[in-house]
């Protein structure tokens, strides 16, 4: 009987297109053939159920890697080469693994990570030998840390069947075919740089175009150059990018599907893509459902301009009666690694929590509203930072913008607002502007003008850094 397992869709493809290029990176083309029997050989020297961390830019190394831990039944731990040691010395004493195996650009993070560490796995792949696993759809494959935004990080388990049947969902809304060339810029220390289009690309038989990392300049010439078809990033990537100064004139014409995901995109980027002729389709996704949940139709990317569309197939959302999104599926995670306590806390009555304020209008899309912890009330009322951003965003000066609660002795909360601007603006200038829009419990307390916001390793806006700033009396 076929397994619903990771394993099997390379060897399939390689089986099927052995000479068909899967992958190109760092100047070398892998055919699938070679990402088969690369992974295979790897495979024999990887324990079944053991933990490999990783701590890499994207590579096709780091591809053939964890198509080795599929096959042994191992699980791979990716780590962001964006952290502190001592943020990459608790995960490693918290996964625990078998083998620690670090490209030579990070040693000296490595190597300082492990001086604080209480683990110390192997450096490097043991001698062939290692019995050689038989992965079952509900064994765990990934071991992604979240952000850690509600404290310390916690790592999500994310199963072959997790992964399997989120790429399942990914194909039957927006489809790939052998044909098409994925730019992927996503990291592969997080689960979208995975299964937000690669390892979909990798079953179906395409040319995936693997960089280490983004860069607005580069990204255009790829698609132009290499006749790109999609891509998924995150906001600030397409940002950047229309912010080049090339971005006016690159040949965008291959892009058929361009996907974003990880924060609400802002109308007025939406509108400065389609103005080149590239419907940005928006999605929403989070680690624990791998990552898979929401995505808006192409057809309605105009229509419903900055709404998160509609479930996935073989997902289910709803609503609590606080606003928060539920979501369950076969995509939903195992739970989160050694943590029972955190697990339970996940879940509502079988349905995972994502902690996301959440609207369903009258034909099922979901727009998202913001974070439940990022809800503010003032003077009794309900405010959302993300309706806020949204018109700070209309405004033509305005690059990016935050907003945030804080303390305020009259109304309980007020919003603080934060704002990267491509022209000189006044507070008063910004205010007025929002007071011709919102009502005027929700104008900003407070405007600062900043060169740019704090982002974690995906690119999303860390608010918490922003609260510090306003505790610092920043504002």
């Amino acid at each position: 009987m076929r397994l619903h397992t990771v394993d099997v869709m390379l060897a399939e493809r390689a089986a099927a297109t052995p000479e068909r290029v899967a992958i190109e990176s760092g100047g070398r083309a892998w055919t699938y053939a070679e990402l088969d029997a690369c992974s295979d050989e790897l495979a024999a020297s990887i324990s079944p159920g053991s933990r490999v961390s990783t701590l890499t830019g994207n590579t096709a190394e780091h591809v053939a890697l964890f198509f080795a831990c599929a096959k042994a039944a191992a699980i791979l731990h990716p780590i962001s080469w964006r952290l502190a040691p001592p943020e990459i010395a608790y995960q490693l004493d918290d996964a625990d693994p078998a083998l620690f195996l670090v490209e030579d650009e990070h040693r000296a993070l490595a190597d300082a990570a492990l001086e604080l560490a209480t683990v110390q796995p192997a450096p490097e792949l043991p001698s062939r030998g290692a019995r050689s696993g038989v992965p079952r759809p509900d064994d765990p494959l990934l071991l992604i840390y979240t952000s850690g935004t509600t404290g310390k990080p916690k790592g999500a388990l994310l199963t072959h069947a997790n992964c399997f049947w989120t790429n399942l969902s990914l194909d039957l809304a927006t489809g790939l075919t052998g044909e098409d060339v994925v730019l992927q810029v996503l990291p592969q220390f997080h689960c979208g740089g995975w299964n937000v289009q690669p390892l979909l690309a990798w079953w179906k038989g395409a040319r995936v175009l693997i960089e280490r990392t983004f860069d607005a300049a580069r990204a255009l010439d790829l698609i132009e150059r290499r006749r790109v078809t999609t891509m998924m990033a995150v906001p600030a990537n397409y940002l950047f990018m229309a912010e080049d100064p090339r971005f006016a004139d690159a040949d965008l014409s291959s892009l058929r599907l361009a996907v974003v995901g990880g924060a609400p995109m802002p109308v007025a980027l939406l509108e400065a893509w389609a103005a080149r002729g590239v419907d940005v389709v928006q999605g929403y996704g989070l680690t624990e459902a791998a990552p898979n949940v929401l995505c808006l139709p192409p057809e309605h990317a105009r229509r419903k301009a900055g709404s998160a569309g509609r479930p996935y197939p073989y997902v289910e959302c709803r609503l609590s009666e606080e606003g928060e999104l539920l979501v369950r599926g076969p995509n939903v995670f195992a739970g989160y690694w050694r943590n029972a306590e955190a697990t339970a806390a996940a879940f509502r009555n079988g349905w995972l929590a994502t902690g996301d304020l959440a609207e369903r209008d009258a034909d099922g899309d979901y727009w998202i509203r913001g974070r439940v912890k990022d809800l503010v009330v003032s003077g009794g009322e309900n405010v959302y930072p993300a309706e806020i951003e949204a018109v700070l965003h209309e405004h033509p000066g305005v690059v990016e913008a935050a907003v945030v609660g804080v303390p305020d002795a009259r109304w309980g909360e007020a919003c603080a607002a934060f704002v990267v601007v491509r022209e000189p603006l006044s507070e008063e200038e910004l205010r007025a502007h929002c007071r011709e829009r919102l009502a005027r419990f929700k104008v900003p307390k407070t405007f600062r003008v900043v060169d740019e916001l704090p982002r974690n390793s995906l690119g999303k806006v860390v608010k918490s850094e922003l609260l510090e700033q306003v505790k610092a009396g920043a504002t």
